[in-house]
């Protein structure tokens, strides 16, 4: 490839990153490359009731030291949300006034979350702290992924509501 050649392959490339991103950010589209759901291309669709037990959402993590640490490790990206953190695809498993309980496993409201085992130590061997359990608090999501090494809310406990963009929608996706 020539010099012109490698410039304009460059320059296009370049454009249709920032095209695709545009319309990314216009069109609700998110790109996911974290184990916790599907790999792939999902969806933000607005959510026009309370959200439910069950729905699977796009959220903002708050820019709390909590999910700075996380950063710091590896357990978020950085993103469009407050804070520099990308949204996070999880699951709610519980609601404000709901009761969490932490033990080997999570127990909402005394009933055993499914895939909810709590780990002592994250990927690298490094300790990880679990949530100390409580009631979920008004405005606020407990938050789950089935994925066995999901940061959720076993281990950063509930989140603010109003950090809700809205229903994650699969597109193009595919299981790691």
């Amino acid at each position: 490839m020539s010099g012109r050649g490698a410039i304009v392959f460059v320059a296009t490339a370049g454009s249709l990153v920032v095209a695709l991103a545009g319309i990314g950010l216009i069109g609700g589209i998110r790109l996911n490359l974290t184990p916790s759901e599907p790999l792939g291309i999902w969806r933000i669709e607005q959510i026009s009731r309370a959200p439910s037990v069950g729905d699977l959402v796009f959220i903002c993590p708050p820019p709390t030291p909590q999910f700075e640490e996380a950063w710091q490790r590896g357990y978020v990206r950085q993103g469009l949300c407050t804070g520099g953190f990308a949204p996070l695809i999880k699951t709610i498993a519980a609601l404000p006034g709901q009761r969490v309980a932490i033990g080997d496993t999570v127990a909402i409201d005394g009933t055993v979350l499914d895939a909810s085992l709590i780990r002592e130590n994250d990927g690298q061997g490094r300790s990880i702290i679990p949530y100390s359990g409580g009631i979920v608090p008004p405005g606020h999501l407990f938050l789950h992924s089935s994925f066995a090494s999901s940061y959720d809310s076993r281990y950063f406990g509930p989140i603010p509501i109003s950090g809700l963009l809205g229903l994650a929608t699969p597109i193009l996706t595919f299981d790691p």
